[in-house]
C-alpha cells in the first residue's frame, strides 16, 4: 500500500487557492489519490512527518504544497520502474530556497544549494519524491536531523546517518541542508538530507507535461494555465516512446508505433501479451528463413520487421498504461534474446539447407559474439553507474585520454539529432540496426549474406566499443565488482570456489588465460581433417580453462575487472563448441546447448541490472567449471553428443523451474503468508 504525505512546513504557497477555489494542498492530495496513493496524510512539521514515515509499510510519496503539475506527472513518479527511490527533477533555473541537483546517468549524485554544486547543477528538485521501503529509515533520520538542526554529511560511501551541527547562518535550528538565500521549504531540506545520507536516488524528469513550483498567486495562475494548455493523453502517448532511442527505432518504428500502442490499450492487451505476439512473429520469420526461396525470405523479412515493431510496442504500452513489474521487465529481456537467437537458428538452418555452407557454425558464432558483447555492455553500465555515484575525486584523476574521451562522449550525447550523435548510436550495432540489417540482407540476398553481415558489423562494433570503454574504465578506476556478489555473476560453481586463489595475476588475467585453451583446441579441431583424433587434447584444454577458477576468491577491484564475467562466458562457450567439434556433435545440437547457456547467463545479467538476488536454483546449475568438466568427461568417453544433449536438457529444466519458483511460487507464498490471520501472540497459525 502506497502512503502519500503532503509536507506543508516552510512552504510560502501553503495558503494559496486554485482557480476553482480549493486550497492548493487539497488539490495535490486529490491528485496523489488519482496517481495511486491508497491514503494521503498531511504533516505540519518534520517531527510529525518522521513519525508517519516510521509507521509506513510500503513505498511513500512525499510532496510539498507548492507543486502545480499534471496528475500524470505524479503517476509517473509513483510508478517509475527505474528504482525504489525517485525524485522529481525540473529544468527550471535554480532559485534561492530551492535545492539544486546534479544528475548523471539518471541518478541524483549531488544535491544542495546552487553555490555548493560549483556550477554543475543540471536541474532543481521538483518538490516531490517516492521513497522505497528500504530507504524509509534513512528518510525518517533525515527528517529528525533537520528538526534537530543537524546537517547530514554528504559522504555516500561513508557510514549512513553521519550528521554535523548547522553552522551559524545556516538557518539556525530550522533543519538540514538549506539552499542559498534562505532555509527553503521542509521538503527541500528533507530531500537534500536524504541525498546527503547516501541514499541512491533516481531522477524523474518532466517531458511534454508540465510541473512547476510556485510561491505566489501570480505564479500559481501561470502554472495552471500551462497545465491546462497541454493535452495530457496525447502527451502520455508521445511519452510512451523512449526519449533517446536508436536511429532505426526512431525513424522507422516510433513514427507510427504509438498508434499501435493506443489500439493495444483499447483492446486491453497487456505488455506481456504483446511480447508473446512478437515472439510468434520472430519464430515465424525464423521458420521462413530456414525454408528458403525468395517469397519465403521476403515474407520472413517483413514478419521480422513487424516483430521488432511489437518488441518496441510492449515497452511503449507499459509506459502508456503504467503497467510495470519486475516479472515483465525480466520476461522482456529474456524474450528479446530468445527471439534474436531463434532468428540466427533459422538463418543457420537456411544456409545449410540451401547448400551455401556451414550455417550452424555461423549462427553459433553470431550468438556467441552477441552474448559476450551484451555481457560487457551490462557490466560497463554497472561500472558507469558506480562511477556516477562516487565523488569525482574518487572516480579517477582529471586529465588524460580517458577524461577527454568522457568529455567528448558527453558532448556528443548532448547534441541530440546531430550526425555525430546518430553515428555514435548506430556504429555500436544496437538491436534495431541488427534486425534491420537481417531483414534487408535476407530479403535482397540470402541467409548466408545476412549472417556474415551480422558477424562483420558485430565484430567491428565490439572492437570499437571495447577499445573506448577500456580507456575510459582505466580513467574512472571504479571496482564495480566490489559492490555485487562476484561469485554469482562470475557464475562460479563449487569447484571454482574450492580452488586456491592466485592473487598476483588478477582475476581478469586468469579469465583470459582460461579462454586460450578452448581457443587453441577449437582452431586445431576446425583445421584438422580428423578432429576426433584430438580427444586427448580435451583434458589439456580443460585444465587451462580451470585457470579461470583460480581468481574466484580474489578481489575484483582492478580498473578492467568488469570484463571478467564476459571473459568467462567466452571461455565456457568456446570450450563447449570445441568439445562439440572434436566429438562430432551436430551443429544444431551445439547451437542448442550454447543457447541454453546464454539464457542462463542473461537471467543473471537481468538480475544484476535490478540488483536482485540469485535465481532460486542457481546452485543446481553447477557453475561454468562444473558444466565444462562434465562435457570434457563426455568427450573423453566418446559420448559428447549424448552428454551435451543431456546436460543442455537438464539446464533448461533447472532454468524453467527456477523461473517458476522466482516469479510465481514464492510471490504466491509470500502473499498468502502476509494475508494469513494472526494467532495468539501475533503469530500466523500453521
Amino acid at each position: 500500500m502506497t502512503l502519500a504525505i503532503v509536507l506543508a512546513a516552510g512552504t510560502p504557497a501553503a495558503g494559496l487557492t486554485t482557480a476553482t477555489g480549493e486550497p492548493l494542498a487539497d488539490r495535490l492530495a486529490a491528485q496523489l489519490r488519482r496517481a495511486g496513493a491508497a491514503e494521503v496524510r498531511f504533516a505540519a512539521t518534520l517531527d510529525e512527518f518522521a513519525a508517519l514515515a516510521d509507521s509506513a509499510t510500503g513505498p511513500l510519496l512525499v510532496t510539498g504544497t507548492d507543486l502545480v503539475a499534471h496528475t500524470a506527472v505524479l503517476r509517473h513518479l509513483a510508478t517509475s520502474p527505474v528504482g525504489p527511490t525517485v525524485a522529481l527533477v525540473l529544468s527550471d533555473p535554480p532559485v534561492p530556497g530551492r535545492t539544486a541537483v546534479r544528475e548523471e546517468r539518471g541518478q541524483v549524485v549531488d544535491a544542495g544549494a546552487v553555490g555548493d554544486l560549483d556550477g554543475d547543477a543540471t536541474g532543481v528538485f521538483g518538490g516531490a519524491l517516492r521513497v522505497g521501503v528500504d530507504d524509509l529509515p534513512t528518510l525518517a533520520a533525515a527528517a529528525r536531523a533537520a528538526t534537530a538542526g543537524l546537517l547530514p554529511v554528504a559522504t555516500p560511501f561513508g557510514p549512513a546517518g553521519d550528521v554535523s551541527p548547522l553552522s551559524p547562518g545556516d538557518g539556525g535550528g530550522s533543519g538540514a541542508p538549506v539552499a542559498a538565500g534562505g532555509p527553503g521549504s521542509a521538503v527541500d531540506r528533507l530531500f537534500a538530507g536524504l541525498a546527503g545520507l547516501g541514499t541512491l536516488i533516481f531522477a524523474q524528469r518532466v517531458r511534454l507535461l508540465v510541473a512547476h513550483r510556485v510561491e505566489d498567486a501570480a505564479g500559481l495562475a501561470a502554472a495552471e494555465a500551462a497545465v491546462t494548455a497541454v493535452d495530457e493523453d496525447r502527451a502520455e502517448l508521445r511519452l510512451s516512446v523512449k526519449e533517446k532511442d536508436d536511429f532505426f527505432s526512431t525513424y522507422f518504428v516510433s513514427t507510427w508505433s504509438p498508434y499501435v500502442v493506443r489500439l493495444a490499450a483499447r483492446m486491453r492487451l497487456t505488455p506481456t501479451g504483446v511480447t508473446a505476439i512478437s515472439v510468434l512473429f520472430a519464430l515465424a520469420a525464423a521458420v521462413l528463413f530456414g525454408v528458403g526461396g525468395r517469397p519465403a525470405l521476403v515474407v520472413g523479412a517483413v514478419l521480422l520487421y513487424l516483430g521488432f515493431v511489437l518488441d518496441c510496442v510492449d515497452g511503449q504500452l507499459a509506459r502508456y498504461t503504467r503497467h510495470f513489474s519486475a516479472w515483465g521487465g525480466w520476461l522482456d529481456t529474456m524474450a528479446d534474446r530468445a527471439k534474436e537467437y531463434l532468428v540466427y537458428a533459422g538463418l543457420g538452418f537456411g544456409v545449410s539447407h540451401a547448400g551455401l555452407g556451414n550455417g550452424w557454425a555461423l549462427a553459433i558464432a553470431a550468438m556467441t559474439l552477441q552474448t559476450v558483447r551484451h555481457m560487457t555492455d551490462t557490466w560497463y553500465g554497472a561500472l558507469h553507474d558506480e562511477a556516477a555515484r562516487r565523488p569525482r575525486s574518487a572516480s579517477g584523476a582529471s586529465g588524460g585520454i580517458g577524461d577527454r574521451l568522457n568529455a567528448a562522449s558527453t558532448r556528443v550525447q548532448a547534441d541530440t539529432g546531430s550526425l555525430s550523435y546518430w553515428l555514435k548510436r548506430t556504429v555500436v550495432f544496437p538491436i534495431g540496426e541488427r534486425w534491420a540489417l537481417i531483414a534487408v540482407t535476407v530479403a535482397l540476398f540470402n541467409p548466408l549474406v545476412s549472417l556474415i553481415a551480422v558477424l562483420v558489423w558485430g565484430a567491428l562494433a565490439f572492437a570499437y566499443t571495447g577499445a573506448l570503454r577500456t580507456l575510459r574504465a582505466r580513467w574512472m578506476w571504479v571496482p564495480v565488482l566490489d559492490t555485487v556478489d562476484a561469485t554469482l555473476h562470475r557464475d562460479d560453481g563449487p569447484l571454482a570456489r574450492r580452488l586456491p586463489v592466485v592473487r598476483p595475476m588478477g582475476p581478469l588475467t586468469l579469465a583470459v588465460i582460461a579462454a586460450l585453451g578452448p581457443v587453441v583446441l577449437l582452431v586445431a579441431a576446425l583445421l584438422s581433417d580428423t578432429p576426433d583424433g584430438l580427444r586427448w587434447a580435451v583434458p589439456v584444454a580443460l585444465l587451462v580453462l580451470l585457470a579461470g577458477g583460480l581468481g574466484a576468491g580474489a578481489a575484483h577491484n582492478g580498473p578492467l575487472d568488469w570484463l571478467v564475467p564476459a571473459a568467462l562466458r567466452a571461455a565456457e562457450y568456446l570450450f563447449a563448441i570445441a568439445v562439440g567439434v572434436v566429438g562430432g556433435v551436430p551443429g544444431w545440437l551445439i547451437f542448442g546447448y550454447v543457447f541454453v547457456l546464454t539464457v542462463h547467463h542473461y537471467d543473471l545479467t537481468a538480475r544484476l541490472e535490478k540488483r536482485q538476488a540469485a535465481p532460486p536454483l542457481h546452485g543446481a546449475t553447477l557453475g561454468w567449471e562444473g558444466r565444462s568438466v562434465l562435457l570434457a568427461l563426455a568427450a573423453i568417453a566418446d559420448i559428447a553428443g549424448i552428454g551435451m544433449a543431456t546436460l543442455g536438457a537438464y539446464l533448461l529444466v533447472v532454468f524453467l523451474a527456477s523461473a517458476v519458483l522466482a516469479w510465481f511460487v514464492r510471490p504466491a507464498r509470500s502473499a498468502r503468508a502476509s494475508a494469513a490471520p494472526l494467532g495468539a501472540g501475533g503469530v500466523a497459525p500453521r
